[in-house]
């Protein structure tokens, strides 16, 4: 699974990759490649690497050093298919024949800037300077490339006769003798291309490596700088079945709130094996909770820091969403019937895999008899599992012998000012409590009347809902 594959899990994932500052083309190709880290051995090894880069560039005294190698870094294209076209022996065109150069030059650059920050390990780049030499044979020491008069002792003349009959715009003699000299200036041009492509073939192998690394160097520096801005911290790997965050915040989230003035809360939540049910009333941020899990799971396993205080994150072989309205109009598909299709595939996969299952309000679209027996079902499921699985609910009553946390939600003391529809998130509390009932919280229409709905429908309503409680 690469990093691609999970970019449209949730728009908050998308977000952040959106917000790095990736230098190159060759760096935003090679992070979208970046694969799902299993191991801890592999995410400890990718998250040092970061540590030492992070170290790096907020060092007052590297600035110079590091903008020098992003500088390099702007000018690597993504040079996949030109290297390709070399592995398999092909002969390649003068502005591949160019972008090869520019490899060489960028990695040779990068190299020598980057030896006083004692990244040799992380920045260890191959020595391609034969490579530069044969494409620069009149020594300019630039990454710039044409096919030179020094590479056949007939491309000088020619080129000046050439040169000549192009003087003569408006004499029709010119013309024939001219395309004469164009037929012979192509041959010569695709025989140099031939040879340099024959000589340039045994390095294919270290250009690859050499654009992989340089695309690896970019990478780096944009978790780097995205770790700093945005105040993410390590994640530890936890070697046992338990995830624990303190201070976990959703960065689109937070950004939007930041924008309008208005506070965030960030939240300390602990989950383990089997199944979690997750509730409170509406607004209280069940569904961002998942997300944001979600998400830090993700950033964890693809080598990056995870937006909280602290975190210390069991591994997982997946991350499955089943979040939001999973309508699908161009396969004819109600919300439910996608919805269901999506649990299916959790049940199946879990049996095999250690998954982190985030799956909000299930069945909630259908009657509710049914919908609260499909939830019973797929909680007996999930409680046996090894898997790390939250499921957000309004359904009460459900018998599931799991953990339940509830979002603290509406509390009228918080602020001292009327409510409203403007500053109702002012009297959230989004902190999660233990809960040892079976019953989900009923806020609603408190909610409600709060915000001046009309008492007559409040009336009824409260009367309808102890007239069910009481039957």
């Amino acid at each position: 699974m690469l990093l691609r594959d999970k970019l449209k899990s949730d728009p908050g994932f998308q977000y952040i990759v959106d917000s790095m500052n990736l230098i190159s083309a060759a760096g935003r190709r090679a992070l979208l490649d970046t694969p799902f880290l299993t191991s801890p051995e592999t995410v400890n090894a990718e998250l040092d690497n970061l540590d030492a880069v992070i170290a790096v560039v907020s060092a007052a005294e590297s600035i110079h050093t590091v903008s020098e190698i992003k500088h390099h870094l702007m000018c690597l294209h993504d040079s996949q298919g030109t290297v390709a076209n070399l592995s398999q022996h092909s002969v390649i065109n003068e502005v591949e024949l160019f972008e090869v150069k520019n490899i060489a030059y960028t990695a040779a650059a990068v190299s020598r800037a980057s030896e006083p920050l004692g990244l040799k390990e992380i920045f260890s780049l191959p020595d391609l300077s034969d490579v530069f030499d044969l494409l620069d044979p009149d020594h300019t020491g630039l990454p710039h490339f044409y096919i030179y008069d020094s590479y056949h002792p007939d491309l000088p003349d020619l080129r000046k006769r050439m040169k000549q009959l192009q003087a003569r715009t408006d004499d029709p003699e010119a013309a024939t003798p001219y395309a004469e000299l164009f037929s012979q200036h192509s041959d010569i041009q695709h025989s140099v291309e031939a040879t340099l492509s024959q000589r340039l073939w045994p390095y294919a192998d270290m250009l690859a490596i050499a654009v992989q690394r340089l695309a690896y160097i970019d990478i780096l520096f944009a978790k780097a700088g995205l770790a700093t801005a945005w105040q993410f911290s390590r994640p530890q790997v936890s070697l046992s079945p338990e995830t624990r965050y303190d201070g976990l915040f959703n960065p689109r989230l937070l950004h939007r709130n930041q924008e309008q003035h208005k506070r965030y809360q960030p939240i300390d939540i602990t989950i383990g094996n089997g199944l979690c049910l997750v509730t409170g009333a509406n607004m209280a941020g069940k569904t961002v909770l998942l997300k944001t899990l979600g998400i830090a799971q993700l950033l964890t396993q693809f080598g990056m820091y995870v937006p909280a205080a602290s975190a210390s994150v069991s591994l997982v072989d997946d991350v499955l969403f089943c979040i939001g309205d999973e309508q699908n109009e161009m396969n004819g598909l109600s919300s439910f019937a996608s919805e269901i299709i999506k649990i299916s595939e959790v049940v199946r996969l879990s049996a095999s895999q250690r998954l982190l299952i985030l799956i909000d309000e299930p069945a909630r679209t259908t009657n509710p008899v049914e919908g609260k027996a499909i939830v019973q079902a797929l909680g007996d499921i999930l409680v046996a599992r090894n898997s790390l699985s939250l499921v957000t609910t309004h359904y009460s009553q459900l018998g599931i012998p799991c953990r339940r946390l509830r979002i603290a939600g509406f509390r009228e003391d918080l602020v001292g000012a009327p409510l409203s529809p403007e500053n109702i998130n002012l009297f959230m509390d989004y902190s999660l409590v233990e809960d040892n009932t079976d019953t989900a919280p009923h806020e609603a229409l408190r909610i409600a009347s709060l915000l001046g709905c009309d008492t007559a429908l409040i009336s009824l309503a409260e009367e309808h809902l102890h007239n069910d409680t009481t039957t």
